[in-house]
């Protein structure tokens, strides 16, 4: 075959793969990651499920499912996901392998459940990620922290959809609701939204019609319901939560990607139960940004904001301009974060335990001075 042959049968294929792989996010910056797989056979696409050391993958020709033998790293972090932009074997090949995936944009990752505490990516290459927390039940403001701390380090956009807005019939009581989660998550896009009678669908529908979001949440909080809504269909099976909790079971059990009608793609979760933190220091700053504010202004730059002299996180709280509740929160997922973070940092280990000796020798000093036995 001739350069110039060649040339117009690898534009050709260029073209294909963009036509069919654009509804779900495929660019011409994933085209210019994928040339050098290109140039070896591979075919792109994108992986919609994953399960049982296979994955579905959609192609320019169509959704194939292949083996993931290559793609398993001793870093579960690394694993493939659903999400990544994948190079695999070319259509005849039996079986059909995942080759590689192209280098992820975006990654949301949290501790995982083991006593190793290893991390778990539960979506790739994600645009949004949009935290469903149910009105059913009381808000539980600690969590909502707690996984838009996760969205932020993930690169991601964090959203919060109050789910069942249709149980806060009365207008004024569900404005107070949303405000009490824009307090709790500065800077983060808060709306309520019913299935049931189409509260804040269309603003939701606006929202994710472009690029990728992936839905999160414990379950009962109606993800796949929303999801169903979004889809316009019964793509994801759905289950009645128990009334004494008004929590869920596991509808969803896998992680999958589908395309919307209105443009964008949505990744559904399985709920969650945990979300630890991992290595997500800048997510925690960003929400608690109203506390990093005030410990610039302290009188040392290494304030911890216990009981220094010209503390100006204490003095928010002394006027009650910080609540208390937040204070108690900041310091928690600090201290876990800092504990998910040592325990692949040797040097940030050896600085807590340095830390622990000079607070234990302070306390032990100041208690003897206050029994008069000064050294």
């Amino acid at each position: 075959m001739s350069l110039h042959a060649s040339t117009e049968v690898s534009n050709r294929s260029t073209s294909t793969s963009a036509a069919a792989l654009a509804p779900y996010g495929w660019d011409a910056g994933w085209q210019d990651a994928f040339r050098p797989y290109a140039g070896r056979g591979l075919v792109p696409g994108r992986v919609i499920r994953v399960d049982r050391g296979q994955c579905d993958v959609v192609t320019p020709d169509g959704t194939v499912r292949a083996d993931t033998a290559f793609v398993v790293p001793r870093d579960p972090v690394k694993v493939i996901c659903t999400g990544d932009w994948a190079a695999l074997d070319p259509e005849g090949a039996s079986p059909r392998y995942v080759r590689e995936y192209l280098p992820r944009r975006t990654a949301f990752v949290r501790s995982g459940s083991s006593e190793r505490s290893d991390g778990q990516v539960l979506a790739a290459n994600i645009d949004r990620a949009m935290v469903a927390v149910s009105l059913a039940a009381e808000l539980d403001l600690a969590r909502i922290e707690r996984f838009t701390a996760l969205a932020w380090e993930s690169g991601a956009e964090p959203v919060v959809v109050l789910t069942k807005a249709d149980l806060v019939p009365d207008a004024a009581t569900l404005g107070h609701l949303v405000s009490d989660v824009e307090r709790t998550a500065p800077g983060v896009t808060v709306l309520a939204a019913s299935s049931a009678d189409g509260t804040g669908l269309e603003r939701l529908a606006a929202l994710v019609g472009s690029g990728t979001t992936v839905l999160l949440g414990q379950s009962g909080a109606g993800k796949s319901t929303l999801a169903n809504t979004l889809i316009g269909e019964e793509a994801m099976e759905v289950q009645a939560v128990r009334d004494m909790d008004g929590k869920g079971r596991h509808t969803t059990t896998t992680r999958n990607l589908l395309t919307l009608p209105g443009g964008g793609a949505l990744i559904d979760t399985p709920g969650l139960r945990g979300v630890g933190l991992w290595d997500a220091g800048t997510g925690v700053e960003r929400v608690f940004a109203e506390i990093e504010e005030y410990a610039r202004q302290c009188r040392f730059q290494d304030c911890a904001h216990d009981s220094e002299p010209g503390c100006a996180v204490l003095a928010a709280l002394d006027t009650g301009e910080l609540p208390v509740r937040r204070l108690e929160s900041y310091r928690k997922l600090q201290r876990e974060n800092q504990r998910i973070v040592a325990k692949t940092d040797a040097r940030l280990r050896q600085e807590i335990r340095r830390a622990w000796r000079i607070k234990g020798a302070e306390g032990r000093a100041a208690a003897d001075a206050k029994r008069g036995r000064i050294r």
